[in-house]
């Protein structure tokens, strides 16, 4: 086995990284929302016209053409240089746009596709709902067949920047009586549709990027179904692999410069001298390598398959639990310096306040110890 990168591969990496070098914005994203919808969609396009959105999607919907591996490249060169995260686009480009390259249709990919990787359309996610969560099968939002429209009656809620969303990805439940897995299907929704109403939702750490959405008849054509009517569990199960893959690469890269930080930090302080804190620093330092390999291992089964599996799983689970690990241990270094934490404003704590949603996004942590333990060690379903 030979796991080191082409000479194709490596110049690869130098253009990525020197670009990079060039262009990464000096100043940060904003912190709020509404303030950095502009800057979202400014960085996207720029990287869109230089060549560096899509990848690996194909050349006739504007992306690269590029492997899978190339990819991975760019999105480690892209973490390492500390480029801004992309905000909202992040439900375009690692949920709608790879969904609609797998599972859509010619008009789909034409119309959506290069909207998408240009940061000219905003997407959002609705499959979350109340009272249901994290698990997907027991949504109750449902949608009747009308002629050739659908239309939609429920609520969907946590819907990242739903409110300035030009599109959602929506899953509901088309067939009359069905129940859990069953009857569902995963249709692309106008938010600008009428029926179609947002309620912003403040989160912990001051910012407004959820939201909850309510369905009033809103009206959906069918051709904006996505894999064929009660295929919608399917679809959403490569959506949410997606995410769980390779759409976690640039949070492993962050966590490992995370760690030197902390690490020289708690020299510089003398913290390093508490053997708790050397021996948790030192468990992450090998956690965030551990989890490299495992990264790479599940990125060769996507080259193999084409498509990330339960193994992606693992990779989710592990990185949101290691990130708040090191949130948690950053709080603890700064010492003093947290009380001067200002409620609404960007800081270590609201870093902190804003982990507690990576183990409850994109299926909790007790979802994913679902589908390890069903689909991938053979136990039986816990429901």
């Amino acid at each position: 086995m030979d796991i080191a990168f082409s000479p194709e591969e490596q110049h690869f990496r130098a253009e990525c990284r020197d670009w990079l070098h060039e262009n990464v914005p000096s100043e940060p994203r904003p912190f709020h929302a509404a303030d950095a919808i502009d800057f979202d969609k400014a960085w996207q396009r720029r990287l869109f016209d230089a060549g560096w959105a899509g990848i690996n999607w194909p050349r006739e919907y504007g992306g690269r053409g590029l492997s899978i591996v190339q990819q991975v490249i760019w999105l480690e060169e892209y973490a390492r240089a500390r480029a801004p995260w992309i905000g909202a686009n992040f439900v375009g480009i690692n949920h709608g746009g790879p969904t609609l390259i797998l599972n859509g249709s010619e008009a789909q990919k034409a119309l959506h596709l290069p909207r998408i990787l240009s940061g000219e359309a905003i997407w959002c996610q609705g499959f979350s709902e109340p009272g249901a969560g994290s698990d997907l099968a027991g949504i109750r939002t449902r949608a009747r067949i009308e002629g050739d429209e659908l239309v939609v009656n429920g609520t969907k809620i946590w819907t990242s920047f739903a409110h300035v969303a030009d599109w959602q990805e929506l899953v509901v439940r088309t067939e009359e009586g069905s129940h859990r897995h069953a009857g569902l299907s995963w249709v692309i929704c106008d938010m600008h549709t009428p029926g179609a109403e947002v309620r912003p939702i403040r989160k912990m750490s001051g910012q407004i990027e959820f939201a909850q959405v309510f369905y009033d008849d809103v009206r959906i054509p069918l051709e904006n179904v996505v894999g064929g009517l009660g295929q919608g569990w399917k679809v959403a199960m490569s959506t949410l692999s997606f995410e769980r893959g390779t759409g976690f690469i640039a949070d492993q890269v962050k966590q490992a410069q995370e760690l030197e930080d902390l690490l020289a930090r708690a020299r510089q302080t003398g913290a390093i001298k508490d053997d708790r804190i050397a021996g948790d620093l030192a468990q992450m330092r090998a956690e965030v390598a551990a989890l490299r390999a495992m990264t790479y291992r599940n990125i060769s089964e996507v080259v193999r398959t084409g498509q990330p599996g339960p193994e992606a799983s693992v990779i989710r689970l592990f990185t949101a639990e290691l990130g708040q690990r090191l949130e948690r241990m950053a709080l603890l270094l700064a010492g003093e310096g947290i009380l001067d934490f200002r409620y609404g404003e960007d800081s270590l704590v609201a870093e902190y306040l804003r982990g507690f949603a990576a183990t409850i996004a994109g299926g909790s942590s007790q979802i994913q110890r679902d589908i390890i333990g069903e689909r991938l060690l053979g136990l039986p379903k816990s429901r």
